[in-house]
Formats: C-alpha cells, sequence, structure tokens
C-alpha cells in the first residue's frame, strides 16, 4: 500500500460521525494502490456506510472490479462525494443515498432506488454502525441504546429483508460484525452486543437462502483506522489505537477490502456462513 501504517495516531477528537478531512493521518482506502482484475463485471452492489472507512475501500475496490455502487451514507456529504469519484474513475456508475438507516422509513427506500438504478442486487454489503464508548450502563442513554440497535441491527434486517427478493442465484451478502462479537469489550457493551447479532443473523440467512443460491457471510474486522475512532473514543484511546493487537497496529480500510471483494465475488460460490476475521492476529472463535 503507498499510505504509511503507523502504530499510533496523535491524540484527537470529533464529532460524531466524523469526517476524513479531520483525521491524521489519513487514511488509505486503496485510493492509489487497488487494482482490480475484473472479479465484480457487471455486479450491482449496494454498500452502506460507504462515505469513508471500510464502506469507502470496498466502494473503491468493488468499482475496480467491475460493479456499480449504490453508497447509502449518513451525513458526510463531502466524503461520500469523493467516494463516488474514486467509483466514476473506474468507469462504474455511482448512487449516492443520504440519511439515517436508524429511521426505519428511510432504510426501506435503499433497496427500491438501488433496483430503479441497477435492475437487481447481486450484492449487499451491511457496513454502517454506531458506537460509543461508555464506563458503565449508567452512562448509556436510554436513546443511545435505541439508536444503536436501529443502526446495527435493524437497517441490516430491514436491507436483507428488501435485497434478497432482487437478488438473482449467485448473490452475496456480507455484514459487518467486529472482533468485539467474540471479545467484547465493555467500554463497547450496546455496540458488541450488536456485532455478535449480525455475526448470529448472517450465519442464519447463510442457512435459510442457500438453496436460491444466496450467500451470507459476515466479516469481523479488528481495530481500523477510520472517522469513527475519533468521533467515539477519548483522545488518549485514538492515540493508542490499535497498539493491543498482535501486529501492534490499527489497520488501514485498504486492508479490509480484499475480503470483501473474495466474498462478493464467485471465486466464493461456496463460502457461506462464515465469519472471516481480520483482526491483526487476535483470534475468532
Amino acid at each position: 500500500m503507498s499510505s504509511p501504517r503507523p502504530d499510533s495516531q496523535p491524540e484527537q477528537q470529533q464529532t460524531p460521525p466524523g469526517t476524513l478531512g479531520e483525521m491524521d493521518p489519513k487514511p488509505d482506502h486503496g485510493e492509489e494502490s487497488y487494482t482490480g482484475s475484473g472479479k465484480l463485471t457487471g455486479k450491482a452492489a449496494v454498500i452502506t456506510g460507504g462515505d469513508s472507512g471500510i464502506g469507502r475501500a470496498v466502494a473503491i475496490a468493488f468499482a475496480r472490479e467491475g460493479a456499480d455502487v449504490l453508497i447509502a451514507y449518513l451525513s458526510e456529504h463531502e466524503d461520500a462525494q469523493d467516494t463516488a469519484k474514486y467509483v466514476e474513475q473506474a468507469g462504474r456508475k455511482c448512487v449516492l443515498v443520504p440519511g439515517d438507516l436508524a429511521d426505519r422509513a428511510h432504510a426501506k427506500t435503499i433497496i427500491p432506488k438501488a433496483v430503479e438504478e441497477f435492475g437487481k442486487v447481486d450484492v449487499l454489503v451491511n457496513n454502517a454502525a454506531f458506537q460509543m464508548t461508555h464506563e458503565s450502563l449508567e452512562e448509556i442513554p436510554d436513546e443511545e441504546w435505541d439508536h444503536t440497535l436501529a443502526t446495527n441491527l435493524t437497517a441490516m434486517f430491514v436491507l436483507c429483508k428488501d435485497a434478497i427478493p432482487h437478488m438473482p442465484s449467485g448473490g452475496s451478502i456480507i455484514n459487518s460484525s467486529s472482533v468485539n462479537s467474540d471479545m467484547p469489550s465493555p467500554q463497547l457493551a450496546p455496540y458488541a452486543m450488536t456485532k455478535a447479532g449480525i455475526a448470529n443473523f448472517t450465519a442464519s440467512l447463510a442457512q435459510m437462502y442457500a438453496e436460491k443460491g444466496i450467500r451470507a457471510n459476515s466479516v469481523a474486522p479488528g481495530p481500523v483506522w477510520t472517522p469513527l475512532i475519533p468521533s467515539t473514543m477519548p483522545p488518549e484511546k485514538v492515540e493508542s489505537f490499535g497498539q493491543q493487537v498482535p501486529l501492534g497496529r490499527a489497520a488501514q480500510p485498504a486492508e479490509l477490502a480484499p475480503v470483501y471483494v473474495l466474498l462478493a465475488s464467485d471465486e466464493a460460490s461456496y463460502v457461506s456462513g462464515a465469519r472471516v476475521a481480520v483482526t491483526g492476529g487476535n483470534p475468532i472463535l
């Protein structure tokens, strides 16, 4: 990869959901390094949280592999438009849909828009997520608990339910879980709980829709340097973020994208029901 990969970051803080422009150092999404080889030619993909972080890296990779992409994102318009630029430079169509996926009514607009634009949905990547650091349950507002579940779990359910009728045989659902699904951080209790639920739900989907030729897998990232980190963690934790894993550093989003490409492609035709660990050395059991 072309970008440096430090084992620490300067202390920094943003307000949620955070933007790429304020991050130091800037994450590597594969903008200058990812080279496609036609693995997703002719496919249409929906990616939530595709403006930055893992979702942006996946969008760039998918486009360079030949897929058209719809990106659902919250409100980071500049980041989303920049991601769309890279998708279009790859010669693929990019559709941007802003809005809060925690709002079920908005979530239900995503797949119809994709079908209108592409006529089908070959790949669905449920990647958007919310987290916030707290030291005790007493610190967690009830509204934040509800918002975390709505964003991380309910939106995934809505998009899967809406997408499956429009997925041909060979379709692929990829849900972003987390190392927290297996090794929950107590400071991220609501988030970690939803990530375990995502892995479990995905395993159910894999069994439920195998006869239709639709595969479902989850990816369990470890620490990844994205705007979610400086916007949801105390500055001192941002500085040491990622140092606890065996590889000793946080991942760059570009290091996650190849796993999503594989799971989306026909090369993974017998991979379903898997939870793929991309954790810098921490095992997923």
